[in-house]
């Protein structure tokens, strides 16, 4: 009888185990998965309800979106331990099922939240990665609805790290493509997509105005994109209530202080009444901002204490803490409080040194903008006033005579070089004061002395005759010198060659014996050495530009002209010319 009795419970327990554990159909299951993501951003208990009734679910893959629904549910509650065991158990799910299109857009499910988990965690750079994952995923079985998430997510992201241009980009194309198939959507999943996406472009177009200060106009696209979002927020109150807070943010900058106010306080009643403690304590440090901004001290500080409060029982966002510091040591500066301006300012430098060494670790190239520069300046100049105010003015003592050396340093190397160049305009002087009656007379005894080398030569019983093709080829070129030939713009080796009755490559050989440096060398130095005579003895040369001087002697730009210039004398033409003056 008691066996009997013993297999009757064991049988009914097993039939209770099984009835907990079945197969869902593909429509129970899609309609559950549907509730759970939608619940998400509105009641996080509701999702949780739903990811435990598709858990119950026999399928691998049920259970895997199931599990890894509930890591980011988890996360959303700040249990990272929960979170952690749970994604790594959807995997262990999703491995056991077969391959089929159905596992490929669980994967890429899987991976979103794994990104949504990193993303709350603030390792942008790993959550990046994760969504880029998801998306290919998602390509190869055409799903585009996980592509408009993955792709708004990536948006997010990359407005934080300020690439705004990027995110707008993607977040205008998801809805683009979201409008053109509508008709794919039920009305409540299309709204929440367009509720994101409007949420999202708000952020873009309000981190542009963040990051640059200067960008008014585009404070106006942001509110744009807030009110769309406020329209199609109707079952996300989460969308809405932020929509609205950067609304009121957008009033406070455009010192519409009543109607942000308005604003501020419609947010704190809401989220009071609904339990929104994050809500709650972004809008309070939001509204002590505005109070400050208004000069209602009072007022300001009482939010930035309630800030205070919050985090220290429930250490939530961090950045508003820290700014909530950073007001507050102001306000007790202003009231000449230095043990509590020190306290606050000190949590401030170390809270801010914490956060900028997290954002380094997750490899996030951020740059903080002038007001945060401003900001640090602002502490540092706090714990100086009170810790050692002498400090500061030893450093202004040591930049006002780093100042003086360099200064003195400066002048120093500008009388140097204004001598060196007065120094190589006087050579030149001396070098080229000849006028040009006496250059050509020099120019004919060269010519004289190689006719009668060449009589020598020729009446020479051994008669070298290379050696008097060469004498020939120099004298030609000296009597075309004298013709100023190479102020022409054509004077080129091709053009001298003809003239003289040889060919380039002789020509170049003969030039390179002779003179030492190639042909283009030899010509850019006759027209320097020319243009130079002219500047010292004749006087209308000087009023010429660079332009007018280097056409003068066939330079067809000024820019050549005056390297060439430059590589002879050591000076600019200007330069040489301001020194004859």
């Amino acid at each position: 009888m008691k066996n009997f009795l013993f297999s009757t419970l064991l049988f009914l327990m097993a039939n209770l185990i099984y009835s907990q554990e079945k197969g869902l159909s593909n429509g129970e299951y899609l309609s559950l998965e549907e509730k759970a993501r939608g619940f998400i951003n509105s009641n996080v208990d509701s999702s949780f309800t739903c990811a435990n009734k598709i858990e119950k679910s026999s399928n691998s893959l049920h259970k895997a979106f199931a599990k890894g629904l509930k890591s980011y549910l988890y996360q959303i509650k700040g249990d990272t331990l929960q979170s952690n065991f749970y994604y790594k158990q959807a995997f262990n799910f999703l491995d056991k099922s077969l391959a089929s299109n159905e596992k490929v857009r669980i994967h890429s499910i899987l991976l979103n939240y794994g990104g949504l988990i990193n993303w709350k965690r603030e390792k942008l750079n790993e959550a990046l990665l994760k969504y880029k994952k998801a998306r290919k995923l998602s390509e190869q079985i055409d799903d585009f609805k996980q592509i408009l998430k993955t792709d708004s997510n990536s948006a997010l992201i990359y407005s934080q790290v300020g690439n705004n241009k990027l995110a707008i980009s993607i977040l205008k194309n998801s809805n683009r493509i979201l409008d053109s198939n509508e008709f794919k959507f039920t009305e409540e999943d299309f709204f929440n997509n367009k509720s994101t996406l409007f949420l999202n472009l708000g952020y873009a177009y309000y981190k542009i105005h963040s990051d640059k200060k200067s960008e008014v106009a585009v404070l106006d696209s942001a509110l744009y994109y807030y009110k769309k979002t406020i329209t199609f927020s109707k079952n996300l109150n989460n969308n809405k209530l932020s929509a609205q807070n950067n609304i009121a943010t957008i009033y406070y900058l455009k010192k519409n202080y009543k109607e942000a106010e308005k604003i501020y306080f419609d947010i704190l009643s809401f989220s009071k009444e609904n339990n929104s403690s994050r809500t709650f304590y972004n809008t309070t440090f939001n509204l002590g901002e505005l109070y400050y901004e208004m000069k209602q001290y009072e007022k300001a500080e009482a939010c930035f204490q309630k800030v205070d409060s919050i985090y220290n029982k429930d250490a939530l966002g961090e950045l508003e803490y820290i700014k909530s510091n950073y007001y507050q040591a102001k306000l007790f500066d202003l009231k000449n409080d230095p043990e509590n301006a020190l306290h606050h300012s000190t949590i401030y430098l170390s809270k801010r040194e914490e956060f900028e060494s997290k954002l380094n670790q997750n490899k996030i190239d951020v740059n903080f903008d002038i007001e945060s520069l401003m900001i640090k300046k602002d502490m540092d100049e706090i714990q100086d006033k009170y810790k050692d105010i002498w400090l500061f003015k030893r450093i202004l003592y040591g930049f006002i005579i780093a100042v003086f050396l360099f200064l003195v340093g400066y002048l120093l190397k500008t009388i140097r070089e204004k001598k060196l160049i007065d120094a190589k305009v006087q050579q030149l002087i001396s070098e080229f004061s000849a006028t040009n009656k006496e250059s050509e007379l020099l120019l004919d005894t060269k010519i004289e002395e190689i006719t009668l080398k060449e009589q020598i030569v020729k009446s020479s019983q051994s008669i070298n005759i290379d050696d008097v093709k060469e004498e020939e080829i120099v004298k030609k070129l000296l009597i075309l010198e004298k013709k100023l030939f190479y102020l022409n713009p054509d004077f080129n080796q091709q053009t001298v060659a003809k003239k003289i009755k040889t060919n380039t490559t002789y020509l170049s050989y003969i030039v390179n014996k002779r003179f030492g440096k190639t042909f283009s060398e030899y010509a850019n130095e006759l027209k320097i050495n020319y243009i130079i005579k002219e500047i010292i003895n004749n006087p209308t040369y000087r009023k010429y530009s660079t332009q007018a001087l280097a056409e003068s002697v066939g330079f067809k730009n000024a820019i050549s002209f005056s390297k060439s210039f430059n590589k002879r004398t050591g000076v600019t033409p200007a330069q040489f010319i301001k020194r004859l003056d």
